[in-house]
């Protein structure tokens, strides 16, 4: 079983290609769990597979996040897989992914650099406090795509320099708070500068910070350009894994359309030999 492992800004992916490998979709789950431990396999906070698209898109990209649930999309890994399906044939510098939360589609700006739209926001709740620990926190709640991304937006002052394991629990505590049927991501951020922001993400799925974040900026952008406390044009965010840009086209009172663009990383390629992965 071939496999190519990359990151977007440290968001980091396994990926494999069901059009050669034939995988049982029942047995997805599983492999994602096992291949992304990373003390056991080879790690990642997310396992993608290139399968067959319904859509009339080049193909389609089905996402599990590490502990085997089923993820919506990610933006990280959508700028990854354009570049693995463009290297390997599969789409043009231009392409058409088909994922869970709706169409998707990228550009190759260089070898590393890709752009891609984000399935635009479907839900916005510019005010939407959350309580954890007997603490109101304000908070932002967006959907991306449909059925929709669950993104929770929450300022955090002195967010650099945050107590980590205090932010884990916060995060955790905002995460499955009841107030999130689906439960949510957990974005906090702080403005540091003109169309300028540093951001970190509790992901659902991995159950802790990730280097970074692509629905989770985009999300955190929709709602300060709603505010009016962003341009929307290229601003940049930072997360512990580098810089990505957002572009967000406000019509109105909502936004119309959501970019995307970062880096990607080529980590390594090889076969799959785990002896603990049993694919009947």
């Amino acid at each position: 079983m071939r496999f190519w492992k990359m990151n977007g800004a440290g968001n980091d992916f396994v990926i494999l290609n069901n059009l050669e490998e034939h995988l049982p979709l029942e047995q997805l789950p599983q492999i994602a769990r096992t291949l992304c431990e990373r003390h056991m396999s080879i790690g990642a906070d997310g396992l993608m597979v290139v399968d067959a698209p319904s859509q009339g898109g080049d193909y389609r990209m089905l996402f599990y996040n590490s502990d085997g649930s089923v993820g919506e999309m990610c933006g990280n890994g959508a700028r990854c897989i354009c570049r693995y399906g463009y290297e390997n044939g599969l789409a043009g510098e231009t392409q058409t992914v088909e994922t869970t939360a709706g169409i998707v589609t990228g550009r190759r700006i260089d070898q590393r650099l890709y752009r891609i739209r984000l399935n635009d926001p479907t839900t916005v709740r510019l005010d939407s406090p959350v309580e954890a620990d007997g603490v109101t926190y304000v908070c932002s709640y967006v959907e991306l795509g449909n059925p929709g991304i669950p993104h929770a937006v929450v300022p955090y002052a002195g967010l650099r320099q945050a107590d980590e394991n205090e932010l884990r629990e916060l995060g955790r505590a905002i995460r499955w708070n009841k107030v999130f049927p689906k439960g949510a991501n957990v974005n906090f951020y702080e403005i540091t500068g003109e169309d300028l922001i540093f951001e970190r993400t509790f992901e659902r799925g991995v159950e802790d910070f990730t280097y970074a974040c692509g629905t989770g900026t985009g999300s955190v952008v929709t709602v300060l350009t709603l505010q009016g406390k962003v341009s929307g044009h290229g601003v940049q965010v930072d997360m512990t894994g580098g810089r990505l840009v957002i572009d967000a086209e406000r019509v109105h009172s909502h936004i119309a359309s959501l970019y995307l663009t970062g880096p990607t990383n080529v980590v390594c390629r090889g076969e799959v030999t785990d002896e603990d992965l049993i694919i009947m």
